[in-house]
């Protein structure tokens, strides 16, 4: 569940903007309050929660992690519709391409490809390796 200050601000960027599919969603006086979205091309879920109006809605020390295949494509179509993205993907020693972005409410996001590399634990040793170096 991430907790946020517009739910329908947060249905914006996560379904109109990263491809989220609407399972359901809770209104109060007529206002989403609560949704709840399926990932594109998966079964994860994810839960949009309103926070209350004095209630922090800033995560530091966590980072939702969305594996898109054609990371790339993807990073492009997000820009061409105006949307910030703080690093663009690039290849990190551990063998997975990586961007990164914030959600409007600025919970960090990684959108990744790992591929055949996401299972393997040689991964890891790898990236131990070019620590050392």
């Amino acid at each position: 569940m991430v907790y946020v200050k517009d739910v329908e601000r947060g249905l914006a960027f996560y379904r109109d903007l990263l491809g989220f599919k609407l399972i359901e969603d809770f209104r109060y006086e007529n206002k989403p309050v609560y949704a709840r979205l399926r990932a594109p091309g998966g079964d994860g879920t994810i839960a949009l929660h309103q926070a209350g109006p004095e209630v922090s809605v800033l995560s530091d020390g966590v980072r939702l992690y969305f594996e898109v295949r054609e990371l790339d494509d993807f990073c492009r179509k997000l820009q061409q519709k105006g949307f910030h993205i703080t690093q663009l993907p690039r290849m990190m020693p551990w063998g997975w391409r990586h961007a990164y972005l914030n959600d409007p409410d600025g919970h960090e996001i990684s959108l990744y490809w790992a591929g055949e590399n996401r299972m393997k634990k040689t991964v890891m040793k790898a990236a131990q390796k070019a620590a050392r170096a």
